[in-house]
This record gives structure tokens, sequence and C-alpha cells, in this order.
């Protein structure tokens, strides 16, 4: 189980901890065990979480952009295009916690 531990910040955590621990809490929360209360933190954890993936995940592409040269050795920014099977995931699937 990957915990955050009470002193590790959000922008120390790395992508593949935060995702790991989304999927907990989602699978905890589906299993109809745990008060309001709880389901409430975890609601509010979850949110907190999905933030600290997208910065994450926009990091890596700001760093893609800059990886990415031509012959030259000057930068060249070539936009990312997903195969067709993520578009059309990624268009109707929003981030959802349930």
């Amino acid at each position: 189980m990957a915990n955050k531990l009470p002193n590790q910040k959000d922008s120390e955590q790395t992508f593949e901890t935060a995702i790991e621990r989304l999927e907990n809490i989602v699978q905890t929360m589906e299993s109809d065990k745990m008060p309001l209360e709880e389901l409430l933190t975890r609601y509010e954890e979850g949110i907190k979480l999905v933030k600290v993936c997208q910065e994450k995940l926009e990091t890596a592409e700001k760093r893609i952009d800059i990886i990415t040269r031509n012959a030259a050795g000057k930068p060249q920014t070539t936009e990312f295009e997903p195969s067709q099977d993520s578009k059309s995931e990624s268009a109707t699937s929003g981030v959802s916690l349930f």
C-alpha cells in the first residue's frame, strides 16, 4: 500500500505513487464499508492526487518539448498525436473517483 507519509509534500510524490494511492482510494470507496465522514476525507485526498498527477503530466510534456530538437540542434516542438483509441477514450471519460 502506497500511503503518503504525513510529512511528504505533494510535489515530492511521484506520478506512480499518486496513481497507486488514487486507485487504492477508489477501491476503498467502492466497497460501501466506509462511513460518510471518511468518504469525504478520501474524496478530498483523491482530488488532491488528481491535481498532483495533472501537474506531473504537464511537467513531463514540457520536458518532452524541450528535449525534442531538430538536426541543427534548435528546439523543435512536435505535437504528440495519440492513437485513435486513446482519443476516443479521453473524449468520453472525465476524471471520476467512482
